[in-house]
């Protein structure tokens, strides 16, 4: 089983919305609700950037420039599920969408990802 399951990827529009989910199975929730975690994208051909993190309790969010304003992280820790709801979607956008712990000394193994293709 994966440690992580990301979903809600699909084809938007440019100015379209996609709220991506993220779910961790394998941990269990207390070790869940210790971590900061985040959303990392990587468009073709590019490396692996982070989109936004969230603290344990989702008080402190940080969004990296390109997507302030439009994307907005969540997350359930009863359900061990992290969110991003994207907004406003770009072409730029167009990339594979991964969660994982925000400290990369943290990391898991990769899951599989979500494709976002923002497109007319």
């Amino acid at each position: 089983q994966a440690y992580f399951v990301e979903s809600g990827g699909g084809l938007v529009q440019p100015g379209g919305s996609l709220k991506l989910s993220c779910k961790s199975p394998r941990t269990i929730l207390s070790v869940y609700n210790s971590y900061d975690m985040a959303w990392y994208r990587q468009p073709p051909g590019k490396q692996r950037e982070l989109v936004a993190s969230i603290t344990p309790r989702g008080g402190t969010t940080n969004y990296a420039d390109s997507v302030k304003g439009r994307f907005t992280i969540s997350r359930d820790n009863g359900k061990r599920t992290l969110y991003l709801a994207m907004n406003s979607l770009r072409s730029e956008d167009t990339a594979a969408y991964y969660c994982n712990r925000a400290d990369a000394q943290d990391f898991l193994p990769w899951g599989q990802g979500t494709q976002v293709t923002v497109s007319s």
